[in-house]
């Protein structure tokens, strides 16, 4: 059975998911192939991927599409993209109705053989907090660790997360616009021609 399989079957949080204000059952967001070019690895699914079973299928989504300069198609081509989150399964909220942050389970159960799995890429973007601590090991905040970008470059290239919840850093840091999304695009039209 292939590693997809197996995780697309994944139970591990079932308990932990069902004690969230939002008592989902785990339904993993498996979204990778070999041989991708560009590598997206983000934090969990919210709850409309959750629901559709597609990454990033939210306006987090649809402002990241804008930012690679990518249109929904070549995004969700499985044998030039890959997506791999921190977890695969959408967390859940708390009390408040924030996102809870991926479970640490789901990262040590199957980053490795996924990873492992995609392979070697071109570009590997690393995208959130929480995927920044782990890919790039770094204990720096977003600001800092996506102003470093060059450090990475052009193999991998740290991003905020594109949710609406971070407009307001993004008007903040307007070098973001400038600098680093027409590296960033003009680098994703290179490895994806």
């Amino acid at each position: 059975m292939t590693v997809q399989n197996r995780l697309s079957n994944c139970t591990l949080c079932a308990e932990r998911f069902a004690a969230t204000a939002t008592r989902h059952r785990p339904n993993p967001v498996v979204w990778f192939r070999p041989g991708a070019k560009l590598l997206i690895c983000s934090q969990a699914p919210g709850m409309r991927a959750h629901k559709s079973r597609t990454p990033f299928d939210d306006p987090s989504g649809d402002r990241l599409r804008d930012w690679l300069g990518l249109n929904r198609s070549a995004f969700y081509d499985q044998s030039r993209v890959a997506i791999v989150p921190m977890g695969f399964c959408f967390p859940g909220y708390d009390g408040a109705g924030s996102d809870l942050p991926p479970p640490a389970i789901c990262r040590q159960t199957w980053h490795v053989e996924v990873l492992e799995s995609v392979g070697k890429v071109p570009l590997k973007l690393v995208v959130g907090g929480y995927a920044h601590k782990y890919h790039l090991s770094t204990k720096a905040g977003v600001t800092e660790t996506v102003q470093a970008w060059r450090d990475h470059w052009p193999s991998v290239l740290p991003l905020p997360h594109p949710s609406w919840r971070n407009t307001a850093w993004i008007k903040k840091n307007p070098w973001f616009e400038a600098e680093v999304l027409p590296a960033l695009r003009a680098r994703v039209q290179e490895v994806m021609a």
